[in-house]
C-alpha cells in the first residue's frame, strides 16, 4: 500500500512518511480522520556518544527547513552542560541570527506554502494553485515575498558566514564578530521588509473577513497554549520562562524551561510514531496544548514592540479577550511575529554592544547536564543533553515543536474531515483542505516537497467494516 510522502519537522529526524485514513459512517458522513506519522525517531540514540561541543553542528542536520533553532538551541544547551554562559555580545549576535531564522520561515511559509490557498482559493485548479500561479497572478507580490525570505537568509549569513547549517554558536559564545560592513547592510533591506509583512497582514485581514464562514468552522480547537514569554509576559522568542495557559486564558504555569519535565509528559498512539506531548498535571488528553505563533501569542499579554504591539491588540480583541482558538488564525498570528522579529533585529542593530568583540566565554565550571530551551519558528523546541565528565554525550531528549503539535494536527485533520465531508462526491479540494489543517501548523510536512506549491497527498476512505471503498491521491509519483 503507497502512502504519503511528506517531510516532518524534526520529531522523526529523517524524510518520512505519513498517510490519512478517514473512516466513513454509511451515509457519507466521517467517523473519525487519522493523520498517521510512520517513521522511527532514533536522532537522540545516535547522538549518544559524540562530544557535547559537536552537538551545535550535528543537530542542525535534524532540519533543512530551520537549522538555525536547532544551532542555536544546542549550543544553548552546552552553555549549561560546560557551565559557561556567554558574553553579552554573544547573546546579541546569537538573538539576530535568530531573528532572521523567524523571518524567513515566516516569510516563506505565509507567501510561498500558504499563499497560494489564501491568494488562489482552496479550489483554485491545482495546476496553478502554488507558487508558480502565485508569480503569474501578482509578480510583484510574489518578487517582495521572495525577498522577505532572502532578507531572513541574509541576516544569517551576515551573523553565521552561512545560510543553512551554521557553525557560528558554540558552548560559551559564537565564533564570529559582525563587521560594521554586514551590520549596515542588514540595515540597508529592513524598511522594505517590514513594509513587506505589513502587506502580508493586510492581505490576510482582508481574507479572513471574505472568508468568515471558514475561519468560524476550519479546526476550531479548544486546547492549552503553550510559549515563551519576557518577565512582563510579552512574547519572546530567544530566552525567557514559560508560560502555559488553558482553555480560556487563566495562567497553569509559569516556569524556567530548564523544568520542563516537571511540566510535560508524552502520550503514545499505537498509530503513529509521533509522541503527544501534554500538560502532566492535568493527565492526557486534558492537558493538551499548543504552541507556535497561535501557541505564543495566546500565551502572551503583550509585545512589546511597537507595530507588533498594536497587531497584537488586534489579536487580542478577535475572540472577544479569551484564547484565539481559530486554527486558520495561524497564519495571522505568522505574520504578528514577523513583524515582532524585524522590529526585535532593529533594537539589536541600535545596540552598541552588538559590535563587540567579547564574543566566547573560554572558562568552563562543567555541569553534566544541560538544557536549552529557544522559540523555534514553529513552536518550544526543548534540547536536554546528560554528559560525563569529558564532555561526551550519554543521553539526549529532545522535543520539538512539531511533537507538541502532534494532537492539534491530528484533530485538525479529523475536524475538516468532518467539516467538509458530508455525504456530497468528495472533490479534489478536500484533499486541499485536509492538507491545509496540517500546513497551517507549519510542521515542515509540506516543506520539502513544495517545489511547485503542491504536497504528496494519499486518503483513504474505508466503510465502518474498515474496507477499503475510494483512493484520492495527488502528485503520488
Amino acid at each position: 500500500m503507497t502512502t504519503e510522502k511528506i517531510t516532518i519537522e524534526p520529531v522523526t529526524r529523517i524524510e518520512g512518511h505519513a498517510k490519512i485514513t478517514i473512516r466513513m459512517n454509511d451515509d457519507g458522513t466521517v467517523n473519525h480522520a487519522y493523520f498517521h506519522v510512520n517513521e522511527f525517531r532514533g536522532f537522540e540514540k545516535f547522538c549518544e556518544g559524540r562530544m557535547v561541543f559537536e552537538m551545535p553542528y550535528i543537530t542542525p542536520r535534524i532540519c533543512g527547513i530551520c537549522p538555525v533553532s536547532h544551532h542555536l538551541a544546542a549550543a544553548k544547551t552546552g552553555d549549561e552542560v560546560l557551565g559557561c554562559p556567554p558574553p553579552r555580545t554573544a547573546t546579541l549576535l546569537r538573538d539576530l541570527m535568530h531573528m532572521g531564522q523567524i523571518i524567513q520561515s515566516h516569510g516563506m511559509h505565509f507567501f510561498e506554502l500558504a499563499g497560494p490557498d489564501l491568494i488562489l482559493g482552496f479550489d483554485a485548479d491545482p495546476a496553478v494553485r502554488n507558487v508558480v500561479g502565485l508569480l503569474q497572478a501578482d509578480p510583484a507580490l510574489t518578487l517582495k515575498a521572495i525577498n522577505l525570505r532572502k532578507f531572513g537568509q541574509d541576516i544569517i549569513f551576515r551573523v553565521g558566514g552561512r545560510r543553512i547549517h551554521p557553525t557560528f554558536a558554540v558552548p560559551g559564545g559564537v565564533n564570529k564578530a559582525l563587521s560594521v560592513e554586514d551590520r549596515n547592510g542588514i540595515l540597508a533591506g529592513l524598511d522594505e521588509a517590514v513594509a513587506t509583512t505589513q502587506l502580508g497582514i493586510s492581505i490576510m485581514k482582508g481574507w479572513a473577513e471574505k472568508n468568515r464562514e471558514d475561519i468560524e468552522k476550519f479546526a476550531v480547537l479548544k486546547t492549552g497554549y503553550f510559549g515563551m514569554v519576557t518577565p512582563g509576559n510579552g512574547l519572546e522568542l530567544y530566552d525567557g520562562q514559560i508560560r502555559l495557559l488553558d482553555q480560556k486564558g487563566q495562567q497553569l504555569e509559569h516556569f524556567d524551561g530548564r523544568n520542563y519535565l516537571d511540566y510535560i509528559a508524552e502520550h503514545v498512539e499505537s498509530w503513529s510514531y509521533l509522541k503527544f506531548p501534554y500538560y502532566k498535571k492535568m493527565g492526557w488528553p486534558n492537558g493538551v496544548y499548543r504552541v507556535g505563533p497561535l501557541g505564543r501569542l495566546n500565551a502572551a499579554d503583550t509585545i512589546e514592540t511597537p507595530l507588533a504591539g498594536e497587531e497584537m491588540k488586534i489579536w487580542k480583541s478577535l475572540n472577544g479577550g479569551l484564547p484565539v482558538e481559530n486554527t486558520l488564525y495561524y497564519h495571522y498570528a505568522r505574520l504578528i511575529e514577523t513583524l515582532f522579529a524585524l522590529e526585535r533585529v532593529r533594537i539589536l542593530l541600535d545596540d552598541p554592544d552588538l559590535l563587540g568583540k567579547d564574543i566566547l566565554n573560554t572558562r568552563h565550571d562543567f555541569r553534566g547536564e544541560g538544557v536549552g530551551v529557544i522559540e523555534a519558528p514553529r513552536g518550544t523546541l526543548f534540547h536536554h543533553y546528560w554528559a560525563n565528565e569529558t564532555g561526551q554525550i550519554t543521553k539526549v531528549n529532545l522535543i520539538v515543536a512539531t511533537g507538541h503539535n502532534n494532537w492539534a494536527m491530528s484533530e485538525s485533520v479529523d475536524s475538516v474531515a468532518k467539516t467538509y465531508i458530508n455525504g456530497n462526491p468528495i472533490r479534489e479540494g478536500l484533499l486541499n483542505r485536509v492538507e491545509a489543517a496540517i500546513r497551517a501548523h507549519d510542521p515542515c510536512l509540506s516543506c520539502s516537497t513544495h517545489a511547485v506549491g503542491q504536497m504528496p497527498m494519499e486518503i483513504e476512505i474505508l466503510d465502518p467494516e474498515g474496507q477499503l471503498i475510494q483512493t484520492l491521491s495527488r502528485n503520488m509519483d
